[in-house]
């Protein structure tokens, strides 16, 4: 195959910052290529370079492309040429419909008027082309995440798209959406679609990737052909160092109950009598590092929000203990008051304020830490975020900096910092390394061990049956809002965790058809 892309010397720098140093990146024509590396490691920057989101100027370096030379000076410039770049944060306007979207700023027209018949029958067969089969005139809003990025791909197929580019396309998508975004990624590359796919989940790397290239620190490390593509060897290149174990060792010291909830009921706070969460009742003891299992919209970030200030959810009952006692959870002040911390599955809406610097983001969730007699204290601010970037190894030349030019996995860091400069006794993680690489995973699993060693208590929520299995002394399953099985360490497989979510399927769907037949009786 010939190179279709080649990227010669790419140097970017930013203020104080060195992000790409003489990368070099080659893409043949009809591959499927890979790019891994750490979070912070220029993966992003180098895409955003070739989609010319960073225009020819801002950078060194040569692009060849086509056997000519690149010079994007926008965005629109790199599409004119079948250049389409997907961003993890989607780009569709959930208010417009699936046509709409489609064709924004590319309107099927004459003479300046849209030609909506003509419109709708090319969504159809372009929807048909990535598999879905939802009507053109339906609202993105209404539609999952996982169609949600099948219609990205439709809208890049609507722009006659060669070189296809994905950032991390399936860090939100459960396993049935990814594979079926893989599944088509493989389509089209049978139809001469070209691909360059930003990814942390090695497994699907393996298996749709003809050759890979690892980036760390700025700087192109190695490309990989297919047969020399092994997890170990991308972890190695990727951080500079073997991994035998993706988990840092521990030896749990487990304590009392320190957090305790019984009784939990969560109504939906717009559908009227849509029960959320079914009378969940869990703990947490004092050193240990507990999981929720289960698939996606089963009611797990509910619990977790519902729990932390009653952030989601109406008529919510229950009670909530903390060492023995019952305690006030029901605004998000009183619920850290009471010792409790969630940090957001969704950083970047609910987790930081990316505008503001790094500092102002970690002591957001605690002022009175930073403050005397109701003034704020800058200097000690200062101090705190200093600690916390040294603590977290959280990579950035100064704690002024915004946190929306941080890594993925730097940006969770800050999160992490702000709940526990909060000084919680129990600090719920809803999906803490979605969207981060293997070295970041492994030092928040090692900040959630040192949290238990404290003699604090960890509650997860995850959708990796790995992470779930390698960290938790303990696991609850939940389906339907309900747990529905609890498994310790010793008993959990990822078997038996799936036989759980299945066997509370089926418990569900029975009880709901024996509460509609006492509900049909009822009423004749």
């Amino acid at each position: 195959m010939a190179a279709l892309l080649e990227m010669r010397g790419i140097t970017k720098v930013f203020p104080g910052v060195r992000a790409l140093d003489n990368v070099t990146l080659t893409v043949e024509a009809g591959e499927i290529h890979a790019i891994c590396g750490e979070n912070g490691a220029g993966k992003s920057t180098l895409m955003k370079v070739l989609s010319g989101i960073y225009p020819h100027g801002s950078y060194d370096g040569e692009i060849i492309y086509d056997g000519a030379v690149l010079a994007n000076r926008s965005i629109r410039d790199s599409e004119a040429k079948g250049i389409i770049i997907i961003h993890q944060e989607l780009a569709l306007v959930p208010l417009l419909s699936v046509a709409e979207n489609l064709f924004l700023g590319n309107e099927v027209a004459g003479r300046g008027v849209i030609s909506w018949p003509e419109t709708f029958q090319k969504t159809e067969q372009l929807l048909a082309k990535v598999g879905l089969t939802d009507s053109p005139t339906t609202k993105v809003e209404k539609l999952g995440v996982g169609k949600q990025q099948l219609i990205e791909i439709a809208k890049a197929l609507a722009k006659n798209v060669r070189l296809l580019i994905l950032d991390e396309p399936t860090a939100a998508l459960q396993e049935n959406d990814s594979q079926k975004l893989l599944d088509l990624l493989l389509e089209l590359k049978a139809q001469g679609v070209t691909s360059i796919i930003i990814s942390h989940k090695l497994n699907e790397i393996n298996r749709v990737a003809d050759r890979v290239t690892v980036i760390r620190d700025g700087a192109s490390i190695s490309t990989l052909d297919k047969a020399d593509i092994t997890e170990d060897r991308i972890i190695r290149d990727m951080v500079g160092r073997d991994m035998a174990n993706r988990y840092p060792a521990r030896s749990p010291d487990i304590g009392e109950v320190l957090l305790e909830v019984q009784d939990w009921n969560v109504w939906h706070p717009e559908q009227a009598g849509r029960q959320m969460i079914k009378n969940v009742a869990l703990n947490v003891r004092r050193g240990e590092i507990v999981g929720i299992a289960g698939l996606m919209g089963t009611g797990r970030t509910e619990l977790a929000m519902s729990l932390f200030g009653r952030s989601y959810g109406k008529n919510i009952s229950g009670h909530v203990k903390m060492a023995g006692r019952e305690v006030d959870c029901s605004t998000v002040s009183s619920a850290i008051a009471a010792g409790l911390s969630y940090v957001t599955e969704d950083r970047k809406s609910l987790g930081l304020v990316l505008e503001e610097p790094i500092l102002r983001n970690i002591t957001l969730a605690n002022l009175e830490g930073i403050s005397t007699r109701g003034v704020l204290d800058a200097r000690r601010e200062t101090q705190v975020a200093d600690s916390y970037r040294d603590q977290l190894a959280i990579r950035t030349p100064s704690v002024f900096q915004k946190v929306v030019n941080l890594s993925g996995g730097n940006q969770q860091k800050v999160v992490l910092s702000k709940w526990l400069f909060t000084d919680p006794q129990v600090l719920i993680l809803d999906e803490p390394t979605r969207g981060i690489d293997v070295g970041a995973k492994f030092e928040i699993y090692s900040i959630m061990n040192e949290l238990a060693a404290g003699g604090r208590g960890v509650l997860m929520i995850s959708s990796e049956m790995p992470e779930l299995l390698g960290m938790c002394d303990r696991i609850y399953v939940m389906n339907e809002g309900a747990i529905v099985g609890e498994l310790t360490r010793a008993e959990a497989s990822q078997e038996k965790i799936m036989a759980l979510i299945l066997k509370g399927k089926e418990s569900q769907t029975k009880n709901g058809g024996d509460n509609a037949r006492k509900t049909k009786g009822r009423a004749a």
